[in-house]
């Protein structure tokens, strides 16, 4: 557009289950956006905790510097306004714990010209919509689905299959708590069908006051 001060920027997205590589390929992504030049950060939930607040790190080990935030609206009072000015680009990882992701990367890639890199579960362990990272996929220049290996057979794994009995969306964990299956072995899982079970009857009971869950079996 004439007389515009910037360039317009990019959304880029990454999602699939945990252990698809999504932090590797964000990481990867973002050093070769640094060894060009570019002005880079990376901004993570201050909710995942599991290796440090100071970095984003993959499951085998590879990390890099980020900023840990409760919401990414604080991201530009936190880093400064001349840091965000020089910033190029902007790496989002576990981007499914941030409920403002969407005002954000509109604003960040529309208006202020940013390149946004975005990694995260597109799915919950009940093959649920996971916070808002499908909805930007229609802002999106490009969306990079990624697959990990079933645990049980070693085919494609597109699901994440949660091991415990706990029923709250937000669990974070690793592989004690999470392995990546296939579509027949999530089907199969046990531990699948009894959440799912518990889930639809929660359900059931916050619709009509007067539906008695069923017990549980001993």
């Amino acid at each position: 557009m004439e007389g515009s001060k910037l360039s317009s920027g990019e959304v880029h997205v990454i999602i699939g289950p945990m252990f698809a590589g999504k932090t590797t390929a964000l990481l990867r992504r973002m050093l070769s956006e640094k060894d060009i030049g570019r002005n880079v950060a990376v901004v993570k939930s201050s909710k995942d905790t599991r290796y440090g607040l100071d970095s984003i790190v993959t499951h085998d080990g590879k990390k890099l510097p980020c900023w840990a935030m409760p919401d990414l609206s604080s991201f530009r009072a936190k880093l400064g306004d001349d840091a965000y000015e020089k910033l190029d680009v902007i790496g989002i990882d576990e981007a499914q714990f941030f409920d403002d992701l969407y005002d954000f990367c509109s604003k960040a890639a529309d208006h202020d010209g940013k390149t946004i890199i975005v990694a995260g579960l597109d799915g919950d362990y009940l093959r649920r919509r996971f916070g808002s990272v499908l909805d930007i996929v229609p802002l999106a220049d490009t969306v990079t689905k990624l697959t990990a290996r079933c645990e049980l057979c070693g085919k494609r794994a597109f699901f994440t299959l949660r091991k415990t009995e706990d029923t709250q969306t937000e669990l974070v964990a690793g592989s004690d708590v999470y392995k990546p299956v296939c579509r027949q072995h999530y089907v199969d899982s046990p531990v699948v069908i009894e959440a799912a079970r518990i889930v639809l009857d929660s359900l059931k009971v916050q619709s009509d006051p007067h539906v008695e869950p069923v017990p549980l079996a001993c």
